[in-house]
This record gives C-alpha cells, structure tokens and sequence, in this order.
C-alpha cells in the first residue's frame, strides 16, 4: 500500500499514535481493556486519519498558499535592481533549481517515511545537533515570514485608510496580527487547502490590476511607454549590498521547499508528489518572471516594495483590498506549520497532537497565539518591507532551498542512480545548489545588515515601535 501512514505503522522506529504499536508487543500483554483506553484510541485514529487526506491537487493549492505571496510583490523592485535580463534569467533560473532541489526533499521524504517537518532529515544527515540546529532555523525562518505578513498587513491598512486619518501604525500590526491568528486556528493542511482557492484568485487578480493599473498610466505620460526607463542591466553603480538584497529577494520568492516535509506528511499518497512540485514551479516562474518583468518595465526605477504601491493612490487601494485574503492565509499557514511542529515534537504520543480533544485544542490555540505575538514583535522591530525578506533568505532560505537538499543528495538519495554519467552530473548539481546556498547565506548576511545600517543612517525608516507610517 502507498498510504504513508501504513508505512509508518509497519516501521518498528516510527513514532506511532498513543496506543497502538508497530506489531512487536510482547506475548501475554494485557492491553485496551479499560474504557478509557478505548477512548483515547479512537481519538488517535481519528487523528491519524484527520492529517492523512491531502492529495496531490490540495497539495499544490497548499504549497500556492505557502509561497506565492510576499514574493511576487518584491519581484519589480528586484528586477529595477539588477536590470531586465539578470531579472528574468535569475528569475527563471532559481525556479528552476527549487524544482530540483523540491525534487530531491521528496526522494529523501519517500525513503524516509518516518520524516515528518525538515528538522528530522536534519537528525538523518547530522544528528542530534543536526535536529537542533535546523529545528531553530526552520521555527525562526517560519516566524520571520509570519511577522513579514504582519509588517505587509500593515502596509494595506495604511494605504487604504489613508494612514488611518493619523491611526497609529501599531493599531494596523495588531489588526493584522489578529487576523493572521484566526485564520491559523484550523489545524489540518486538507483545511488550509480549501481557503487556498481564494488565495490564488486574490494574488493572480491584485497582480493582474496593478500590471493594468501601471501600464495605463505610462501609456497617458508624456512620450508613453516609450518614455520608461528600464533598463536591460543593472543601475549603475550597483554596490554589492544592494545587488544582493534583490538576488535575496528573488531567491524568497521561491521558498516552498522548507514546508514540503510537512506537507508531504499528511499525503495519503506521498509518491505523487512530484505533480504538486512541477505545477508549482512553473506556475512562480510564470507569475514572478512576468509581475516581475511586466511591473518594471511600466513604472521603471521609481517601482516600489511591495509592488501593490506602484498603481497610483487609488488603484494600490483596490490591489492591497483584493489582495487582503492572500496577505493573511499566506501568512497563516506558515502558523499552522510551526504549530504543527512544535506540538508534535512536545506532545510526540499524546492525542494532544491530533487536536481533536479540550486540551489539544487550548494548546493549539496557545501556540497560534504564541507564535503570533512574536512575529508581531519582529515586524514591529525590523518596519521595512525588503530587508526583512532578505535577512530571511540570506540566513535561512539559502539552506532550505539549496545547500541542505545538496546534502541530502550527497548523504541520503545519491545511492539510488544507477547511471555513472547521470551520477557525474547530478553531483555537478548538487554542488553547484550548495555553492549557491553558502555565497547567499554569506554575502547575503552582510549585504542585508548593512543596507539597515546604511539605510537607518540616513532615517528612512521609522524606529522600532513607532506610531510612524510604516513603507
């Protein structure tokens, strides 16, 4: 049988639900006899069978969710940057290494069923300290993209409202963090799936409205479209810290893979997941390529961050209001992820984990809570769209993208090709994919603290906590 949660149940090391066993237990053992028992055995049951219904099709609306978001509005400014042809080609280029290295964490995921969130292949390739260490990152980068949505809520609100007519920009933070809380309180991604729909309409429409919003009004200045100064390289004199900040920024756009093994998870057919992969892949090449090259070429250098912001006063209020429902359930799931994870790893045989009981469900809330005030916080401490994005993709995406899914080929999956040349070449690869991860992780790192130095220097950003309109 296919079903993950057979294999799990027919591994003797697999954690299984309170009350069950792998098949081992010991001759005379007098087990289930009492009510209580049987009780607590049909809540895991139902639990396991709760977390085991996404299929391949609600796996690429969840994946949707996941990462078409922040990153389609950061891609103009990323392309204004680094000029039309290193845009498109980085653009297509990272997309297409994602697939493949999304690829190799679903071989390593079907070899090792009993993997449930990235910190156990880290456990695999490293460890223990391997299962720390990437357990750290994995909840830190989930919270950073959490408070990344809260930090985008409040950039709607602001623009909508006018600033509020004076509201201070904390009152917006708390909104949208409220928001992002409520819409986290479902447990199951086959739930998340079904607001996914909505997701992907609000992104692809707010899109579609601000690329026709600019495109008007360059055709009604003065010389016409004619009269955009994009460029097919990159601005001149381009520093190293700025360059960077906008490859980051392309590389985030594409940071699926770091939520794939708990998607994966709750597959009741894992193997099919290489469906989910491709048609997600191509699908961000398509829309961060043309947003990215589209917006850009309209509005020229002066495109701002998050695009949204680039369609004129009126037009950015009707894009930030249809794109409201992607700014909060993009955000929301990656609270369900680390929830998941945190409950999971606390309460690993308890039915607490399954959430399907009074105190499962006040530790759930707990944690959505939890998880929420603190990216409440790092949005709050860190109130400037791009530099948040880069910090996340230079500290943590480089690994979960790139070079982590390079060891994972060389540690875990490399034994599987038969061919020698196919062998040669996959490890050619697979270098080239940690060569990657470690320049963005080190470069990236420098270039994103000293753009906030720099830019902290010259006081374009309000201070941490301010009441200040928030850009």
């Amino acid at each position: 049988m296919d079903s993950q949660y057979e294999t799990k149940k027919n591994d003797p090391n697999a954690i299984m639900p309170y009350g069950e066993s792998s098949g081992d237990e010991h001759v005379g053992e007098v087990r289930g006899l009492g009510g209580d028992f049987m009780h607590k055995e049909v809540e895991a049951q139902q639990g396991a069978d709760k977390f085991h219904r996404l299929g391949w099709k609600r796996l690429t609306i969840v994946l949707i969710v996941e990462a078409i978001a922040l990153g389609s509005l950061s891609l103009p400014g990323a392309f204004a940057t680094l000029g039309m042809v290193p845009g498109v080609l980085l653009s297509v280029g990272m997309g297409l290494i994602c697939i493949y290295t999304a690829d190799v964490i679903g071989q390593t995921k079907l070899k090792h069923p009993e993997i449930a969130h990235y910190a156990d292949a880290g456990r695999i390739m490293f460890g223990r300290w391997g299962y720390e260490i990437i357990s750290f990152m994995f909840v830190v980068q989930l919270i950073f993209i959490v408070g990344s949505h809260v930090l985008t809520g409040t950039i709607m609100w602001g623009t909508i409202t006018d600033n509020g007519n004076g509201t201070c920009s904390l009152v917006f933070g708390i909104v949208s963090a409220i928001i992002l809380f409520l819409l986290a309180i479902p447990p199951s991604f086959s739930e998340a799936a079904i607001l996914g729909y909505i997701d992907f309409v609000s992104i692809c429409a707010a899109i579609l409205i601000t690329m026709i919003g600019t495109g008007i009004r360059s055709s009604s200045q003065e010389g016409g479209l004619a009269a955009v100064a994009w460029s097919c390289w990159p601005k001149e004199n381009l520093g190293l810290a700025e360059a960077f900040i906008a490859v980051s920024n392309i590389v985030f756009a594409y940071s699926f893979a770091m939520c794939q093994f708990s998607f994966m998870d709750e597959m009741h057919t894992p193997s099919d997941y290489r469906k989910s992969i491709v048609a997600l892949g191509l699908i961000e090449i398509v829309i961060y390529t043309v947003t990215g090259g589209v917006v850009y070429a309209f509005v020229g250098p002066e495109v701002k961050s998050p695009a949204l912001l680039s369609a004129g006063p009126t037009l950015a209020k009707v894009a930030f209001g249809i794109a409201l429902p992607v700014i909060f359930i993009s955000g929301s799931i990656n609270t369900t992820v680390v929830s998941r994870y945190l409950i999971e790893r606390i309460w690993p045989n308890s039915v607490i984990r399954y959430v399907n009981t009074p105190k499962g469900w006040v530790v759930w809330l707990g944690l959505d809570a939890g998880i929420t005030l603190i990216a409440w916080v790092i949005a709050e401490a860190i109130p400037f769209f791009s530099d948040l994005l880069a910090i996340c993709s230079a500290l943590f995406i480089s690994g979960f993208s790139f070079y982590f899914p390079a060891c994972m080929y060389f540690k875990i999956t490399r034994s599987d090709t038969k061919s020698r040349n196919q062998k040669y070449f996959l490890d050619a690869v697979n270098l080239v994919c940690f060569i990657i991860g470690m320049g963005i992780l080190g470069i990236g790192t420098y270039a994103a603290i000293k753009d906030i130095m720099d830019r902290y220097d010259r006081g374009q950003v309000s201070k941490p906590y301010s009441c200040a309109p928030v850009a």
